[in-house]
């Protein structure tokens, strides 16, 4: 173990570094940094050797890397170091290594060779941290500060210009990597685009500065971007380290700046000098040739004619004192300031003293500085006197133009007003708003009297004190004057005017009035007799066209009234025109209340007199054909009215012979055809009744008051008739077929009728179901709910919910009668096929005729049973099939 002991005496090594903890780990992340960056390092000097490093804490176990290290760095030649392979050999090298180093007043603490030869990284970390800040911190100096300070110093001093860098420490300060850009930018801007670097992406930041470092700064890439940025504080040791390489690889630089900003101060100081003579020169070039410019102007006492010119002199000299002067005294201060300020610098620079040119002496500047103060002097007394004097005849001449202004811009455009004849084609209401509107503008004019005699008393005055514009002031009174006078005389004559006109419309206005009170009823007395005269009618009756006929000539009767009062109404319109014509007022309008005028009403009045004879004719015609269809009417009643009694009597004597049982059956049957045969012979009536309804049809009659009758009614009737008889006399047929087949006797017939009359209700010849009940229980019937049901579907197969006579004696029938059933053919089918279950084609020829053999071998299914034999036919499904029990 080296002990450091004899070194206790000296000054630590930078002491506001932490000591090297042997007792704490390092944090495995910046003990990797820590790895990177101090192997970076070293290999950047090792390589001046010829020689690198792979594993730190490995490679300099045996201390000749150390030593090698320690000379390249140093500059100097350490002891020879032992060769051999052994401990003893590798402590001896680390030990001369460590003795170098204390050699340069470095304080090691508790880092041994032997710690050092074992391998420990923390050990060999720390001592190659301590060589680094001896070798390549230590020496940093910037402006008073060293080492750790001063290398701090120097990066805020050189990053300060980037307004996104804050460099406050050697850990986090530099994560965002624009740091270590910015260093290489401010020294070297040709090799990053700053500009386009973001804060939030220190990846690409990172790598660009270790990139560009590496390749054209000769720095080694010592650290990881992907590091930096994961750890939360970066190894400070690592950052510092690679920092100092940014500062050695730059210093050669900075010395050079020093050297030029030595010379560039010389220089400054000269050049400065030289810039205060050139400014002190054109500044009094100036000075001189604007007081030269400004006296004359000062020294002019030539009055102007207007206020407004004298108040502008005026303006100019406070422009002056405000402006223009203020500047050049401070310019003649300064001046004195500056010729004083060049004196001193160049006597402590060991210059010669400044002598300006000729005439632009300090006391040259003073003299014409003087001249302009007496120019100035009484400049601005003659001027307020100039004002006052002119602003009374300004006063009176502003005075005389606002009042001419305003009366000129009062009488524009009434000359035109006075001389309109509006009047001539206004209506009455328009005449009396137009008197209304000129005797407010009399009272107007009488009020502006008074500003004309104002206006002719100022530009009096103005003559009188002998103003400089009198000519276009006693001109411009003059136009006042004169229009005046024409107003008065055209306002008089429009007053006349008006009244005049007024008169003859209030005249014309009672007639329009009177004229539009009668021509109103008068017309509309026309325009009613038009529409009635027009109005189509339309009558059924005779007693309806009589009534219309009878309206007619009392309106007929009305008409020479009616003629009186046109002709007066007429009247009034003449007296109108005639006024007119003789006073030639010109009509702007017509009748303001009605427009009605006398052509309208003349034309409607022919209109009306052209309207009455044929009014007349109409109601002629359509006398004549209503009393044609009265005859119509009353032809088709005659018939009609006999007709229907027949067709009903009829359907009832039909209805009870279908009821009542008198006779055989075939009585029945020969009454019936016999009734039928009458029935039809009745025919010819009923065709001559449907010409007569044609007639009507074509006549357009809808109604008929002698008969309850239509021809709808009779036909339906007489159709319902032809019908009746004809099932009568078919029931009565297939009562007798019924009864010859299932050998039902007469008396059993009657017993039939009997109870399907008697429960037949309504006598329609039809029983509902809750009637064919009834009738079943009362014969003697047990019926439930699905009994009655399969009665209903063979009596109702159609589901309608009524029973016909003739289903109730089929039904009666099956039940009394000995009828066949299916298994009664099925058992003869048997005996044909010789007691098989299946019978063959040629036995149903042989035993049945060929029709019904052909029918029954096309109907037959075949034979599947396991007894079957080609050919077979299933003869018991046929024989249900027939009897409905199966389909077929």
């Amino acid at each position: 173990m080296y002990n450091m002991d004899q070194y206790d005496g000296e000054v630590d090594y930078m002491q506001q570094e932490d000591d090297w903890d042997r007792d704490l780990l390092l944090d495995p992340a910046w003990e990797k940094q820590q790895r990177k960056t101090f192997t970076a390092w070293c290999n950047s000097h090792l390589r001046k050797a010829g020689t690198q490093i792979e594993n730190i804490e490995e490679d300099f176990r045996d201390g000749l890397k150390l030593m090698l290290l320690l000379e390249v760095i140093s500059g100097e030649r350490l002891a020879k170091p032992e060769r051999g392979k052994m401990r003893v050999h590798k402590i001896s090298n680390v030990n001369k290594a460590l003795d170098f180093i204390a050699s340069k007043g470095v304080k090691l603490v508790s880092i041994g060779a032997e710690e050092i030869v074992d391998g420990n990284a923390k050990m060999t970390l720390g001592m190659i941290w301590t060589i680094i800040l001896r070798f390549a911190i230590q020496d940093i100096s910037v402006e008073e500060t060293s080492a750790k300070e001063g290398l701090l110093l120097w990066c805020q001093r050189k990053t300060a210009p980037y307004k996104n860098v804050n460099i406050q420490n050697f850990h986090i300060s530099w994560k965002d990597g624009l740091g270590f850009c910015a260093l290489i930018h401010r020294h070297r801007p040709e090799l990053i685009d700053y500009g386009k670097l973001r804060k939030d992406d220190p990846m690409t930041n990172l790598n660009t500065a270790f990139d560009v470092a590496e390749k054209y700064l000769d720095i080694p890439k010592m650290l990881d971007a992907e590091d930096i940025i994961s750890t939360l504080r970066p190894d400070e040791k690592a950052v510092m380290t690679y920092v100092s390489c940014y500062y050695h690889a730059f210093s050669g630089k900075q010395k050079a700046e020093t050297a030029a900003n030595r010379i560039c101060k010389v220089l400054a100081v000269n050049q400065e000098n030289e810039q205060l003579m050139e400014d002190y020169e054109k500044l009094a070039s100036d000075l001189l040739e604007w007081i030269r410019r400004t006296i004359p102007w000062l020294e002019n006492r030539m009055p102007e004619n207007t206020m407004q010119a004298m108040q502008q002199k005026l303006e100019d000299f406070r422009d002056y004192r405000r402006l223009h002067k203020p500047p050049k005294v401070q310019e003649k201060c300064q001046l004195e300031i500056n010729f004083n300020t060049l004196q001193t610098k160049l006597r402590l620079s060991n210059r010669p003293a400044f002598m300006p040119s000729e005439g632009k002496m300090v006391s040259d500047i003073n003299n014409a500085w003087g001249n302009l103060e007496g120019a100035e002097k009484g400049y601005e007394e003659w001027l307020l006197n100039e004002i006052r004097r002119l602003e009374r005849l300004d006063h009176l001449a502003e005075k005389f133009r606002q009042k001419a202004a305003i009366h000129e811009a009062w009488t524009e455009g009434k000359e035109d007003m006075l001389q309109k004849r509006d009047y001539e084609t206004a209506s009455l209401s328009e005449i009396k708003a137009l008197l209304k509107k000129h005797e407010a503008f009399e009272s107007d004019l009488a009020a502006h009297q008074d500003r004309v005699e104002q206006i002719a008393a100022i530009a009096q005055e103005l003559n009188e004190l002998d103003y400089y514009d009198s000519p276009s002031v006693n001109a411009r009174c003059q136009r006042i004057c004169d229009q005046w006078d024409a107003l008065g005389a055209l306002t008089q004559k429009r007053s006349e005017a008006l009244q005049r006109t007024e008169k003859l419309l209030e005249t014309i206005d009672q007639l329009y009035l009177e004229f539009a009170k009668r021509a109103a009823p008068f017309n509309n007395w026309m325009e009613g007799a038009m529409e009635d005269l027009q109005d189509t009618f339309i009558v059924h009756t005779i007693e309806e066209i009589q009534g219309l006929s009878t309206a007619h000539e009392q309106f007929k009767a009305t008409l020479p009234e009616a003629d009186k009062e046109r002709q007066a109404i007429l009247g009034i319109h003449n007296e109108i025109a005639k006024i007119v014509q003789t006073y030639h007022v010109n009509m702007a309008g017509t009748n303001p209340y009605t427009t009605i005028n006398p052509q309208e009403i003349n034309a409607k009045w022919d209109k009306v007199r052209q309207l009455v004879p044929q009014r007349d004719q109409a109601l002629i015609e359509e006398h004549a054909r209503q009393q044609n269809n009265e005859r119509l009417r009353r032809q088709f009643a005659n018939q009609a009215n006999v007709i229907g009694p027949w067709i009903q009597n009829k359907m009832e004597e039909i209805g009870r012979i279908s009821i009542e049982m008198h006779g055989t059956l075939e009585d029945q049957l020969t009454h019936l055809r016999q009734y039928e045969k009458s029935i039809v012979n009745y025919k010819p009536k009923i065709d001559q009744l449907e010409g007569d309804h044609q007639l009507i049809q074509e006549a357009l009659i809808f109604d008929n008051k002698h008969t309850n009758y239509t021809m709808e009614h009779i036909r339906v009737g007489w159709e319902q008739l032809l019908t009746t008889i004809a099932r009568t006399i078919n029931e009565i047929e297939n009562q007798i077929l019924t009864r010859d087949a299932k050998g039902i006797s007469q008396e059993q017939l009657n017993e039939f009728r009997a109870s399907f009359n008697h429960f037949d209700r309504k006598r329609t010849g039809i029983m509902d179901a809750e009637d064919f009940k009834t009738c079943l229980i009362s014969m003697g019937y047990n019926l439930g709910e699905n009994e009655f049901s399969r009665i209903m579907s063979i009596v109702d197969p159609n589901r309608m919910g009524i029973v016909t006579f003739q289903a109730f004696i089929d039904f009666m029938s099956r039940e009394t009668a000995d009828t066949d059933t299916a298994d009664q053919v099925m058992a003869s089918f048997k005996v044909l096929a010789g007691d098989k279950n299946y019978i063959l084609a040629d036995e149903l020829r042989r035993e049945l005729p060929p029709d019904q053999a052909d029918y029954c071998i096309a109907r037959m299914a075949p034979y599947t049973g396991p007894d079957g034999v080609p050919g077979a036919l299933d003869y018991m499904s046929f024989s249900t099939a027939l009897y409905g029990e199966s389909d077929l």
